[in-house]
């Protein structure tokens, strides 16, 4: 789960958006530099993202899998209380959709 934020519908009814992310590790590629100059500008960004909250280290992708735009009667009718930055498995069966939190 990236987000869960409460919205307004059209006709004001208050319901919840809900993002879930789909976890998987980026594709690390490898570049070497050719030139002598552009091997000290890629040690200097590494030092930086390593030493600086501003420049982040690319890791993990948080892509959007999911969102949903539920009414709070929705939401409740789930079952599941949404935790931001928790993991859940998600089971499309038999034209239904279930959530699972899952436990470490």
């Amino acid at each position: 789960m990236n987000k869960i934020e409460s919205i307004r519908d059209l006709d004001g009814n208050l319901g919840k958006r809900v993002e879930l992310i789909e976890d998987r590790p980026n594709p690390q590629f490898v570049m070497r530099p050719q030139t002598d100059e552009a091997k000290v500008v890629q040690d200097v960004l590494q030092a930086m993202q390593q030493q600086l909250p501003m420049f982040p280290v690319r890791g993990d992708i948080a892509t959007p899998k999911i969102i949903l735009f539920l009414t709070e009667q929705e939401y409740e009718s789930l079952g599941i209380e949404f935790d931001v930055n928790q993991t859940y498995e998600i089971m499309l069966e038999n034209q239904t959709i279930q959530f699972r939190k899952v436990t470490a």
